[in-house]
């Protein structure tokens, strides 16, 4: 059974080419069914499963052997970020005064679960993308979170359009920003000193797929506003 499990993913993840069109085509799709009045709605709900897939099929193109000190990694990674959110969302301390919208999916102290795989998701993918250029670790890290806080710029001005979660007063403070690098400085750090391998033929266009996502969205409602 096991052999045939593995017979059918390399089936799949042959097939580099049409794979990469179906993600273009999933982030097409997503943005024009939330740009239409008629489908927002729908394409709202669907947000965490469209997070859980892009998040399946890294993981089907992971190119380096999973083994404990990955899982253990990625696991530190998914139970801290979300731990610093739900801390974050109660106290306001952490990245400014903020809650959660309902379009992230199941809430555990009013902190969204998913939220801990989009921390593991970006950190990576900007890892993955990191390790495909020849400069010393340090600047890899630095780099990579640097990716971090761009993406998270352009998010923080489509996350309330699309209930993700609600700033107060509408201010995104500088706060959130710095702890967003810090955050990702850590992340990346952990990965670097645990030397997890985060090869993989998919994260760079997963990643731009999802920053222009968030910042088509974001131009498109400039426009029709």
């Amino acid at each position: 059974m096991s052999s045939i499990k593995t017979e059918y993913i390399n089936r799949i993840t042959d097939n580099h080419n049409t794979i990469r069109a179906i993600i273009i085509i999933f982030y097409t799709v997503g943005i024009m069914g939330l740009l239409a009045p008629a489908t927002n709605a729908l394409f709202l709900q669907l947000i965490p499963l469209a997070l859980v897939l892009s998040f399946v099929t890294l993981a089907l193109f992971h190119a380096n052997e999973i083994n404990r000190k990955s899982v253990i990694g990625f696991t530190l990674i998914y139970v801290v970020s979300f731990l610093i959110e739900a801390i974050g969302v109660h106290t306001g301390v952490i990245f400014g005064p903020y809650t959660y919208g309902n379009s992230l999916g199941l809430k555990l102290f009013h902190t969204p679960l998913i939220i801990g795989v989009n921390w593991l998701f970006l950190v990576y993918t900007t890892a993955s993308v990191m390790d495909t250029f020849r400069m010393p670790t340090p600047l890899k890290i630095i780099v990579a979170s640097g990716a971090m806080l761009l993406y998270d710029v352009i998010l923080e001005q489509m996350a309330p359009k699309l209930h993700m979660w609600y700033w107060e007063n509408e201010t995104i403070p500088l706060q959130n920003y710095i702890a967003w690098f810090t955050l990702a400085l850590l992340f990346h750090t952990l990965l670097k000193r645990m030397k997890i391998k985060t090869r993989n033929k998919m994260a760079l266009l997963i990643l731009v797929c999802q920053f222009s996502f968030f910042l088509i969205l974001f131009g498109a409602n400039k426009l029709l506003a």
